[in-house]
């Protein structure tokens, strides 16, 4: 049974390790305002489009299984809470490097498999690096005063030196949600070039914020600005607000994407996050960004899932897959 890198929902062969792959680095170009206030979005086709979408793509058994592999190697295992220890990172960490039990990847004919990313606060990030030293697993650091991004500039700046400096190489940074509100493009543009440059090598995922942006006219400028300004990911949500990650909102981001790959040659990734909790949700979205943007950005270094809880349900999911029965959630620990 292969994951579904080039195969679709219906085809599905054996099972082999995920392949790495590397994508260059979208470096960004001159803010174009004529090309961003163009960017235009229709609320009503979108909905019509995003509310078929579940009817329309019925994955089953051995397709749905690998499908549901492919999604565990994408997901940003996360944890951001304000008890965190460094014994809860190194748990979440070691789930990180066996996301599935030992004896299901066994019976599916998996290795290999991993998470595509451990996701912490900055005071976690050196646990975590030590956590996943050796294994090839990015630790990614929400920064720059998550999660409303309202903290003095030249410390969000700061903060974000200090996560690549403890080890991170990945950055998920806010944007300041004002300058979209404003229509101020040429400040959240000067504001995440900065932030992408504090970066320095590690790469940076600007959170939209998306339920906070008023419109979804608003969110695909606002992705075109920060792809424009060096994004490497756009993603929904910080997964604090009330509104997280939809369809409509991810089908506005990832046509934003195709628009700047068509034009600029450059490939950017998408992270939807927080709601996405149960595997049937994540065939959806795997779904989507096939038919949208193609089998390249179902890869983890093109596509993420900012979530912990949906890790659970699809090992469930993969258990009753090979027998027949639904676990008891213990039977999959976080860690």
């Amino acid at each position: 049974m292969q994951s579904p890198t080039t195969q679709t929902p219906e085809t599905v062969t054996q099972t082999h390790q995920l392949p790495q792959v590397t994508e260059p680095r979208n470096p960004g170009m001159a803010l174009d305002l004529d090309w961003v206030r163009s960017v235009q979005a229709n609320t009503s086709a979108i909905e019509r489009r995003c509310a078929s979408l579940p009817g329309r793509r019925s994955i089953k058994k051995d397709h749905q299984a690998a499908w549901l592999l492919r999604a565990v190697s994408c997901i940003d295992l996360t944890t951001l809470s304000g008890d965190d220890t460094e014994r809860r990172v190194g748990r979440l960490c070691a789930k990180a490097r066996q996301p599935v039990r030992a004896d299901l990847l066994e019976q599916l004919g998996m290795t290999g498999l991993t998470t595509g990313a451990v996701c912490v606060y900055h005071d976690m990030v050196p646990a975590a690096v030590t956590a996943l030293k050796g294994t090839g697993i990015p630790v990614a650091a929400v920064s720059t005063g998550f999660p409303a991004g309202l903290s003095p500039f030249h410390l969000r700046i700061q903060e974000i030196r200090e996560s690549v400096a403890a080890g991170a190489e990945e950055i998920d940074i806010v944007i300041s949600r004002r300058h979209v509100l404003e229509g101020n493009w040429k400040a959240l543009y000067d504001e995440m070039a900065e932030m992408r440059e504090a970066c320095g090598d590690a790469h940076v995922k600007a959170i939209l914020a998306t339920g906070e942006l008023g419109s979804l006219r608003n969110v695909a400028r606002a992705s075109m600005v920060c792809m424009m300004a060096g994004a490497d990911f756009i993603k929904t949500s910080t997964g604090k607000e009330s509104v997280n990650a939809t369809l409509p909102v991810t089908l506005v981001m990832i046509r934003a994407i195709r628009d700047y790959f068509e034009r600029t040659g450059y490939r950017v990734g998408y992270k939807p996050a927080g709601g996405i909790s149960k595997a049937k949700d994540a065939l959806v979205y795997l779904s989507l960004i096939k038919e949208e943007l193609g089998d390249r950005w179902l890869q983890p270094d093109l596509f993420r899932f900012g979530a912990s809880s949906l890790l659970g349900d699809i090992e469930r999911q993969l258990e009753h897959h090979l027998t027949g029965a639904y676990s008891a959630g213990y039977r999959h620990p976080m860690g």
